[in-house]
Formats: structure tokens, sequence, C-alpha cells
């Protein structure tokens, strides 16, 4: 079974961000960046179903230099080898041209399977998955939290949650689903595993490789301004008797934070 994880790398959740003095991006020098947390769970995802139907696990990434940490760290975590999609021309791509340079560069692959995060946490978009199946022309399925081959190896079987309950879904194969924590457990990487990731194969693919040029490239997303979250405020003790302290806390949830 050949499996394709669309993985994408992401600034640490914990680091401290700071926004250009153009207002349009983040300052990137100090910042670390890891796996895609939801991304982690695709990668686990398709290593325990190569470990229970065989075959191969690609994970392709888009982006510059530095998301080859990000790739051999999912190579090191068992998957086989590595495609990075880089070029100047895609730098700073939105998430519709990330698709369709996905879209490009799959269709001349290989593969039974397609996963992804559900979503990246530095755009919080939700779109690259769903817009890669439409790109390629197969079923989708998002925000899985269980996946099931069938032993024909032919369709798979997923559930996804949903208001006041679950959705099971059957999608013949190839197919494309996107990973929702509690679908499972990321792995930690092993020593021997770190090891064979130096040696395991990561195949860069620029414009021309992929088959694109000029329009393909042109960014359909125009970011107008950042800012900040506003900072919290410090909160409030409420000294008396919890009678007391009751009423004078239902005031200032009418009065001052507006939320009554």
């Amino acid at each position: 079974m050949n499996i394709i994880v669309c993985m994408k790398q992401v600034p640490d959740t914990a680091a401290r961000i700071k926004i250009k003095g153009d207002g349009k991006g983040i300052e990137t020098s100090g910042v670390s960046y890891v796996v895609n947390p939801y991304d982690e769970y695709a990668v686990e995802e398709a290593l325990r179903l190569k470990e229970k139907a065989g075959g191969e696990v690609v994970v392709i990434s888009l982006g510059p230099d530095r998301a080859t940490e990000a790739i051999r760290t999912c190579l090191a975590m068992g998957a086989d080898r590595g495609v990075h999609l880089k070029d100047p021309s895609f730098e700073d791509a939105d998430p519709f041209v990330t698709a369709q340079l996905l879209a490009k560069a799959l269709s001349g692959m290989d593969y039974d399977l397609i996963l992804c995060g559900k979503q990246a946490v530095d755009d919080n978009a939700c779109f690259v998955g769903p817009a890669l199946a439409e790109g390629l022309g197969i079923p989708q399925a998002t925000v899985i939290t269980k996946l099931t081959l069938a032993e024909d190896a032919k369709s798979v079987t997923v559930e996804r949650e949903v208001e006041g309950g679950r959705e099971v879904l059957q999608l013949p194969l190839p197919a494309l689903v996107t990973a929702q924590k509690g679908l499972n457990e990321p792995r930690y990487a092993s020593l021997p595993g770190i090891m064979k990731a130096k040696k395991k194969e990561i195949k860069v693919m620029d414009a021309a490789a992929v088959g694109v040029s000029g329009d393909d490239v042109k960014q359909k997303i125009e970011t107008v301004s950042l800012s900040p979250a506003p900072e919290r405020t410090a909160g409030k003790i409420i000294p008396g008797e919890p009678s007391e302290a009751v009423k004078e806390l239902v005031r200032l949830l009418k009065e001052e934070a507006k939320a009554l």
C-alpha cells in the first residue's frame, strides 16, 4: 500500500511570536520550528497502516531549506522517504497555491491513500487537504478520529465526530483524509530511527520539476495586516462571604466583562 503524508513545518506552539515591522508577517529569526501537530497524527496513522498492510510511506512538504528538518523527523518516526517542494517562487505560498503545487507534484506519483493534518496551527486555514483532494479528483473525509482499512485494501472506513454523535463513511481508494486529535497517539522517534533517517532519500523538486511557472504560483490571498492578540488582564479575587462574592461576581460579569 502506497501512502503519502502531506506535512507542514510550523513555528513551535511554545514560541513567542513577533510581528514584522510591515505588519504582514512574523519575525522568523530565533523562532524554532516543528512538524505541525495535526500532521503528526497523519504520519502515525500512515505508519500503522504500513505495519498492517505493507507498502511505503512518503512524506511531502513545501517550504524553505529548514523544512528538511521536519521531513527528517518524519523519516525518523518510520516514513520511508521524503519529497521537498522547494523553489524561490514557492515562498509564502498561500493555502490555495500550496494545494495546487501539491496536486501537481502528486499527480505523477503512485498512491492509494493521502493523509493530511486537519489544519496547520500557524494559519488555521483547514484548506489544503480538501483543496488537494478536489484538485486530484479523489474522495475525501475530514477531521477523522478513526480509520479502518478494508480486508481487500480497496476502501477505508472512517469516523468523524459531529454535533451530537459520530459519522461513519466508507471511501473507495485512492482517497484523502485529514487527521484530528484522537485518531492515535504519535510515536517518538527512536535513536535507531534517527540514525536511519540520515540515510533516507529526500527528493527536492523545484518549479520545473513540479511542472509549474508564472501564474501557477501567483498568490490568491493577500495578507492585509497581522496584529498580536490583546494581552490578558490580571484576574480578580473577590473577597467576602460566598453569597456576597457571588453577587459581586455577577455584577462584574454584567457591567465590566459584558459576558452576561
